[in-house]
């Protein structure tokens, strides 16, 4: 049914992943899907803010999530896992979603928590993809 899934992580919040992480690898073991997990960095892009990171301060941050990334997969995901890892940046939800596209994903599995009232105006990034996905997404709760 599903054949590659999506697994957004936040490095920095196990909340993003405690549950998520062995429901994607429950559904990737019964489906035999393969699996993508991906982190998003900050978008340094922004007119307003990159001007103040010296040169080549993207490319090293980039470098070191992805290094993070093959760490996190190392600790956390069966070695005989296969995993595509995944760094990219810009705004989380639209990220999510563009990766979804790229890489054929029939299924994103993610976190979410309950949100604050900011989280009602603003709307969180896990209400977003549900929203705008063109695939099937699971939310797992992380409390």
């Amino acid at each position: 049914m599903y054949k590659d899934i999506l697994l957004p992580v936040d490095l920095n919040d196990p909340s993003s992943w405690k549950k998520a992480l062995p429901t994607a690898l429950k559904m990737a073991d019964a489906f035999d899907a393969r699996m993508h997990i991906m982190t998003v960095a900050p978008d340094f892009q922004l007119p307003m803010l990159s001007h103040f990171f010296p040169d080549n301060f993207e490319e090293s941050a980039m470098d070191e999530m992805n290094r993070k990334l093959h760490e996190f997969v190392a600790e956390n995901v069966p070695a005989d896992r296969k995993v595509q890892h995944i760094v990219t940046d810009g705004a989380v939800y639209e990220a999510i979603l563009l990766m979804a596209e790229k890489v054929n994903a029939d299924l994103i599995i993610m976190s979410s928590h309950r949100p604050e009232m900011r989280g009602y105006l603003l709307g969180p990034n896990a209400a977003r993809v549900v929203r705008h996905g063109k695939c099937s997404v699971m939310v797992v709760r992380d409390n």
